[in-house]
């Protein structure tokens, strides 16, 4: 595409999770995808480095805010609390402008972490963590109605987890998710007036996790092809800019590392005992028996969820014996602990109500549980299995992060697990996951053919767009502008990048009541860690 004297005043962000550059890069190479081949002749291209760790809950929000999670505040779907309890995390959790917050009238849709929608310039659609179509799923809130009406099976998500024993009924499903998230973009590009659009395809992730087969994840990537050529005509159309990006890559693994099990072997963590727990667990009554015996009476989890209350589905969680992280630890003897996707936390006497370290004894005990991470070993192998982090490293600015981040040697086959199985090595139920090689394509009026950018990652997308179409980097940007892939001639090469003050969000707003309901309830029965 020739380059322009001056640059649009629009961009369009086509997201696709769990997108890695390597797949990527062979099926261009090899004809597959000739549209996803035009960006890379005619645009720029690359890998892009995820957050760590690498999760969909932490980069998307990074994506959209252009600083990592210590400065928007969400390092997973679901926070710890001080009494040892999930809260889920939402919009409201974001404690930084997203994109569609400076860039406005906006078109959002399906971005994982919205909800509940925000009242932006423009229209937003909920994706990912969205708990129904009641309430929050949309901004303007009539128009639930209208996607509803236009397409009646309209899905947000696929729970991928619970088709491990049917792969074909997992497909068929999986079709009516594509075609979901395609009629939406498709409803949504008959908008005309707006100067940023932002659409996620949630599904490559959902498939990914279950069927590594290259040859469906070759249909599949056909599928996105073809819906990257209606976007390319659509922002063509508009003389946008266009950022293809990822937030994170994927490839396979067979072994889950739990390492609480692990803490619990070394003598940091303890489980619950007692005369009540034990004898009902040599009676066969524990979570999983509960879950199998509610299925089979035709009752889920989420039934239970929305139907019990409160108070019922914590006295479950906490007395009927487990594998749960949380609900299944004394933590009155635990000096160390895993949740949600690695995040080690030191049971700080200060932070927790039954902490049992001394603020000034943490230092310590980081050092001890971190050499005991990093040394573990697969016993049939003598491979080391885990990485470990600093979070005061990672996480600079917020002092309230994990003290640790764990996260498995993916590339060796290994992903880290919370909860406490009998066993510190196991078989993976997935047959791929996360890991933080995703994808970065520019394609428009402001971009260089055959460009490439240098070491970037997902905190540089924001930045980059937003000088890209002339705008101000918000100060607070953790990213930095590739400039290397602007056309030389282009405004956006030549002139130098402004910075603003943006105001923080007010992330202390009450969570929608609906959604309390259905999801941040989901810590009951030990379902969920």
């Amino acid at each position: 595409m020739s380059a322009k004297s001056t640059d649009p005043d629009k961009a369009f962000v086509l997201g696709l999770d769990g997108v890695p550059w390597y797949l990527l890069e062979d099926w261009i190479e090899a004809g597959e995808l000739p549209n996803f081949a035009r960006l890379v002749e005619e645009g720029a291209a690359g890998p892009l480095e995820s957050t760590k760790p690498p999760t969909t809950a932490l980069a998307w929000p990074t994506i959209a805010t252009g600083t990592w999670p210590d400065k928007h505040g969400v390092y997973a779907f679901h926070e710890v609390q001080s009494d040892y309890t999930n809260e889920m995390n939402t919009s409201h959790d974001l404690a930084r402008p997203e994109l569609w917050d400076v860039l406005s009238p906006a078109v959002v849709g399906n971005v994982p972490m919205t909800y509940p929608a925000d009242d932006i310039d423009g229209q937003m659609v909920t994706g990912m963590m969205t708990p129904g179509f009641d309430g929050g799923f949309t901004s303007p809130p009539e128009l639930a109605d209208e996607i509803l009406d236009e397409m009646p099976d309209y899905q947000i998500g696929l729970p991928w987890d619970e088709y491990h024993d049917d792969r074909e009924g997992f497909l068929e499903d999986f079709e009516t998710l594509v075609a979901s998230q395609r009629g939406l973009l498709e409803k949504q590009m008959t908008v005309e007036d707006w100067r940023l659009f932002f659409f996620v395809f949630t599904a490559p992730d959902r498939i990914q996790h279950l069927v590594w087969d290259r040859d469906v994840l070759l249909d599949h990537y056909r599928e996105l092809d073809d819906a990257l050529g209606d976007v390319l005509d659509y922002v063509e159309r508009h003389g946008a800019n266009l950022f293809v990006v990822s937030d994170h890559g994927f490839g396979p693994i067979d072994t889950y590392v739990h390492t609480n099990t692990l803490l619990e072997r070394e003598g940091y963590l303890t489980r619950k005992t007692g005369s009540g727990r034990g004898a009902l667990e040599r009676l066969g009554l524990t979570k999983e028996r509960v879950e199998t015996l509610l299925g089979t009476a035709g009752i889920t989890i989420e039934d239970l969820y929305q139907r019990l209350p409160e108070s019922v589905i914590e006295s479950v969680a906490s007395q009927v014996p487990g594998s749960h992280a949380l609900y299944d630890v004394d933590f009155t003897e635990t000096v160390a602990f895993t949740h949600g996707e690695g995040s080690l936390y030191v049971n700080d006497a200060e932070r927790f109500e039954q902490g049992i370290v001394a603020p000034d004894q943490i230092p310590a005990v980081k050092a001890e549980v971190r050499d005991a991470l990093e040394g573990l070993e697969d016993p049939e192998t003598g491979q080391r299995v885990l990485n470990v982090y600093d979070g005061d490293e990672v996480f600079e600015t917020d002092d309230d992060s994990p003290d640790l981040v764990v996260r498995g040697r993916v590339k060796e086959g290994y992903l880290n697990g919370n909860s406490l199985s009998g066993s510190v090595f196991t078989d993976s139920d997935m047959n791929a996951t996360h890991r933080s090689e995703g994808i970065f394509l520019a394609w428009g009026p402001s971009v260089e053919a055959g460009s490439a950018p240098e070491e970037a990652t997902v905190a540089d997308v924001a930045p980059t767009l937003l000088h890209s179409v002339g705008e101000a980097v918000p100060e607070a940007a953790d990213g930095r502008v590739l400039s290397e892939v602007f056309d030389p001639d282009a405004d956006a090469a030549r002139r130098d990048v402004v910075e603003r003050a943006l105001d923080e969000r007010d992330s202390s707003a009450a969570h929608d009541a609906d959604y309390d309901e259905v999801e941040s309830r989901l810590k009951g029965l030990g379902y969920m860690d």
